[in-house]
C-alpha cells in the first residue's frame, strides 16, 4: 500500500537535476517543514521543531521543478511517501522520501506566473502511445523502477 502525503515548506537545498542513461529525468531537493503555533504566553507565532523531507520528482515533473523552484521558495508538495532505514559505518538514521506527483508554489507567501508546457503530437511509439502523451501508471511505475538505482545514486552523491 502506498501513503499519499501532502507537505508545506521551505526548498532548503537547490534543486539537483539529472538525465539518466536511459534517459529519464530526475530531480530532487530536500524541504524543511515545520510547526508553527500561536503562544498566548508570549503573544508571538513560535516555531516548532523542523521536519526534513527528499523530494524527487521524474519524467516532466522533474524538469519543470529544475527550472522553476530554487533554494528559499516556499512550496506544497504532494506525494507518496517512503520511509527507510539506513546505515553507516559510523551513523544510522531514519530518512523519509517524498516520489512527488503534484509541486507548486506556495501562494501564501508571494505570486507566481503560470507558463503552460506545449507537448507536440507525433507518430506512435513502440508501445502504441503517441508520443507527448500522459505517461500511464505502468510507464511510471517502470521508470520508477529502473530510476531507483540512478536515485540512489544520485542522493548518496548529495551532502544533505
Amino acid at each position: 500500500m502506498t501513503d499519499t502525503i501532502t507537505l508545506t515548506g521551505l526548498v532548503a537545498t537547490n534543486p539537483r537535476h539529472i538525465v539518466t542513461s536511459e534517459g529519464l529525468t530526475i530531480t530532487s531537493f530536500r524541504l524543511a517543514s515545520n510547526q508553527r503555533r500561536f503562544d498566548r504566553g508570549q503573544n508571538a507565532w513560535i516555531d516548532g521543531d523542523t521536519n526534513w523531507y527528499t523530494v524527487t520528482a521524474f519524467r516532466q515533473l522533474g524538469t519543470h521543478v529544475a527550472s522553476s523552484l530554487e533554494k528559499g521558495h516556499r512550496v506544497l508538495v504532494t506525494g507518496r511517501v517512503r520511509i527507510r532505514d539506513w546505515e553507516t559505518d559510523e551513523k544510522s538514521g531514519t530518512s523519509v522520501e517524498i516520489d512527488a506527483e503534484a509541486i507548486g508554489h506556495d501562494l501564501t507567501w508571494g505570486r507566481a506566473t503560470f507558463t503552460r508546457s506545449v507537448i507536440a503530437k507525433s507518430p506512435a511509439r513502440d508501445d502504441g502511445s503517441e508520443a507527448g502523451e500522459a505517461p500511464t501508471a505502468q510507464d511510471a511505475a517502470s521508470d520508477r523502477d529502473s530510476a531507483e538505482q540512478s536515485k540512489d545514486e544520485l542522493l548518496e552523491s548529495t551532502p544533505f
